[in-house]
């Protein structure tokens, strides 16, 4: 079994049931995925890095953890701020994800909430 991002981020069993088990085949990103040079792509980092816990209709996510993106149609500051940051059951991604990376998952949800 792969593990999913936010519970490779804490290591803790009660955030594994928080994620959702982690049973899907999603691995544990690591920071130069998304990134090769070029530009981070935001639909593969949200799809590694979230979609266990977030619901994103776009990126087919239904994950009942987090908030459903769709409903709260965040702006790029605010998924950036949260994913550098964490809070709640979130973890921080910083250090994890490089700013680029960030950045790319803050666009791509921005862009894409509410919207299927």
């Amino acid at each position: 079994m792969k593990i999913p991002a936010c519970v490779a981020a804490f290591g803790a069993a009660l955030v594994l049931a928080a994620c959702g088990g982690g049973s899907d085949g999603e691995s544990t990103p690591t920071p130069a995925q998304g990134g090769g040079g070029g530009a981070a792509d935001g639909a593969a980092l949200f799809t590694q890095n979230c979609a266990n816990c977030h619901t994103l209709a776009a990126a087919g996510a239904k994950g009942q953890v987090g908030p459903n993106l769709d409903d709260l149609r965040p702006g790029p500051d605010l998924v950036k701020s949260q994913t550098e940051n964490g809070g709640g059951a979130m973890p921080s991604f910083k250090g994890k994800l490089s700013p680029e990376q960030i950045q790319a998952i803050a666009d791509y949800v921005s862009e894409n909430a509410g919207k299927s």
